[in-house]
C-alpha cells in the first residue's frame, strides 16, 4: 500500500491518541535502502470525534457535530423525563476538560434536558456528576457510556451491582437510575464522524 490511514474509534486527543501519533510518526521516519522495501509511503491518522490540538480543524465544530449526533440519546431522555448523564473513561494524564467543554455544547444545544458528563478516570468525576445532580434536584437520570463500545466500564463501572457503581451511587443519593448499556459505535451518526474524519 501507499498510503495506509489509520481511524482510532477514540472521542478525544487523551493519553491514547497521543501514543498512537508518537508510534505512527515513528512508523512514518522509516527509512530504508532500496525504495523497494519501503512497507509504505504514508501514515496518516484521523482525529478522534471530539477534536485534536492544533489549527488545521477547529475542535468547536468538532464538538456540535458530535453533539449533534447523540439528538435521539436527548430525545429518549427527554421521552422518560429523565435528566442525561454520560459516563466517559477519562485519564490521569492529560487534562480531560474537553468533556465539561462538550457538556456545555450539548447544553447550549439541547436546552429542555438537563446534561451531565463525568469520566472514571480524571475530571469530572463520578462525585463531581453527583454534587451537579444534587444541586440540580436531579430525581431520575437515564445513564449512558460516552464510550465506543459498551464493555467492562459501562457493565460494571456505570451500571453493576457493586456499591461503587455509578449506578448504586446515584441510587443511594434518592436518584432514579435507568442504564443504557448501549456505546456510540451503536449510534450511526456517531460513527459517520470518524468516516468524515477519515476523509
Amino acid at each position: 500500500y501507499r498510503t495506509i490511514i489509520v481511524q482510532p474509534t477514540l472521542i478525544y486527543a487523551g493519553e491514547e491518541y497521543t501514543n498512537l501519533c508518537s508510534y505512527i510518526n515513528g512508523l512514518n521516519s522509516i527509512k530504508t535502502i532500496k525504495k523497494k522495501h519501503m512497507p509504505f509511503i504514508k501514515l496518516v491518522i484521523g482525529r478522534p470525534a471530539l477534536g485534536a490540538p492544533g489549527p488545521v480543524h477547529d475542535y468547536h465544530e468538532d464538538l456540535e457535530i458530535a453533539a449533534r449526533a447523540l439528538a435521539e440519546d436527548i430525545a429518549n431522555a427527554k421521552r422518560k423525563s429523565a435528566a442525561l448523564v454520560y459516563m466517559g473513561h477519562g485519564n490521569e494524564y492529560y487534562s480531560t476538560g474537553v468533556y465539561i467543554e462538550f457538556q456545555e455544547t450539548m447544553r447550549k444545544m439541547y436546552r429542555d434536558v438537563k446534561i451531565y458528563v463525568g469520566t472514571v478516570e480524571g475530571f469530572p468525576s463520578l462525585d463531581d456528576v453527583l454534587e451537579a445532580l444534587k444541586k440540580d434536584g436531579i430525581k431520575k437520570v437515564m445513564l449512558k457510556p460516552f464510550m465506543v463500545v459498551a464493555g467492562d466500564h459501562a457493565i460494571n463501572d456505570m451500571a453493576g451491582d457493586e456499591d461503587d457503581s455509578w449506578k448504586n451511587t446515584f441510587k443511594r443519593a434518592g436518584i432514579r437510575v435507568i442504564p443504557i448499556i448501549e456505546g456510540l459505535g451503536e449510534n450511526h451518526n456517531w460513527n459517520k464522524i470518524y468516516i468524515e474524519h477519515i476523509k
